[in-house]
């Protein structure tokens, strides 16, 4: 097991010439070496300009923040057990962005025993929403609404042989539950719908049901190399199905990894455009990225980003010395514009966050939209 701590060297070297130290210490359990990581980091990046320009800006209420990060590999047993230990050995005060549907859903029973708040979890699965699981507080969309919008989208292009390709887990199930909303509203039925193996999927099996069903597009619900390398293959197999995925999907390290299949890949997208550099919330991110060396945005870095953004202003109307109960009451009277009227509101009856679905087309290698 490995353990990140992600801080910047100028604030290293400021608290060890005061004798200062963290004080606000948050965790994550997440994939940082699996078939997730690429897009993982990617949110990490844009947590992190959140909290070293707070850190760095004078803290909250004198208190540094730290981020204790440990690997999972998507593997939902290892979720469970490094969030034993921040929440255990660590002492966290709050979870921040715990990436996959059974990751995440296997981890509430320690949130809800300790009384933990995990907020904006790297993922739109609807059981975390309804019915309302006290302790998470959801910052993007839902799957079941990205992926409904994709089959709709296709429709509305005369599109009508429509494949899935579904990750056989709990995230799979959950998007397909939006995509058949979309499929009954067309008056469709997928042309063919394959299960995909979580980390192994058999593409030998998967590629021809595609290429025999001769799908017009293929709605790929799945996550980092299980959708990249699936697409390779039917590129290879000759198909030149228009392919849609979700956000989960939405880095930089995504079309990186397709290479020259990424070409017209169509992935769905709950926040803003991140070169749409007039918006409040983009420019931003990007004045913080660029003070840093950084010259590219990606989705997958303002969902880090945003969800960071929240628990910072949370932390700060909690108040001096914070507990994990009194955050979780704050976060339960919440109201907040992240910025261009992007509002995260949340009541004891509703930890929705943003309702927000668009979508995006790789061009040139990066989404435009």
């Amino acid at each position: 097991m490995k353990m990140y701590r992600f801080r910047a060297a100028a604030l290293l070297l400021a608290m060890a010439a005061s004798g200062a130290s963290a004080q606000i210490v948050i965790g994550q359990s997440a994939d940082l070496s699996g078939p997730a990581a690429v897009g993982v980091k990617e949110t990490i990046m844009g947590s992190q300009l959140v909290i070293d320009h707070v850190n760095a800006q004078g803290s909250i209420h004198g208190e540094q923040i730290e981020v204790i990060r440990l690997d999972d590999g998507l593997d939902p047993k290892r979720s469970v057990e490094n969030t034993r230990i921040l929440i255990e050995d660590k002492k966290v005060l709050a979870l921040l962005l715990n990436r996959g549907t059974p990751n995440t859903i296997a981890v509430i029973p320690l949130l809800d025993k300790y009384g933990v708040a995990l907020v904006g979890p790297s993922t739109g699965a609807m059981v975390l929403h309804q019915p309302l699981q006290k302790n998470v507080f959801n910052v993007r969309s839902t799957y079941q609404r990205e992926a409904e919008r994709a089959v709709q989208h296709l429709f509305t292009t005369g599109i009508r042989r429509i494949a899935v390709v579904q990750a056989d887990d709990s995230f799979g199930r959950d998007a397909m539950e939006g995509a058949n909303k979309g499929f009954e509203r067309a008056g469709l039925a997928p042309a063919v719908l394959a299960l995909a193996d979580r980390s192994k999927p058999d593409f030998a099996a998967i590629v021809p049901q595609l290429v025999k069903a001769n799908a017009q597009a293929v709605l790929w619900i799945g996550s980092g190399t299980a959708v990249t390398d699936g697409v390779k293959a039917l590129r290879a197999a000759g198909s030149a199905a228009q392919i849609i995925t979700l956000s989960n999907n939405a880095a930089s390290g995504f079309i990186k990894e397709l290479g020259s299949a990424s070409t017209g890949v169509i992935v769905t997208q709950v926040l803003p455009y991140e070169r749409a550099f007039g918006h409040p919330l983009i420019k931003e991110a990007m004045a913080l990225a660029q003070a840093r060396g950084q010259t590219e945005l990606s989705p997958a870095l303002l969902e880090g980003f945003v969800a960071t953004k929240v628990l910072v202003e949370a932390l700060r109307r909690t108040g001096p010395k914070p507990t994990r109960a009194r955050l979780v009451a704050t976060l339960n009277r919440f109201q907040y514009d992240v910025g261009g009227r992007l509002d995260v509101n949340y009541s004891p009856q509703d930890h929705t966050g943003i309702d927000y679905v668009d979508l995006s087309i790789v061009s040139e290698g990066r989404f435009k939209r």
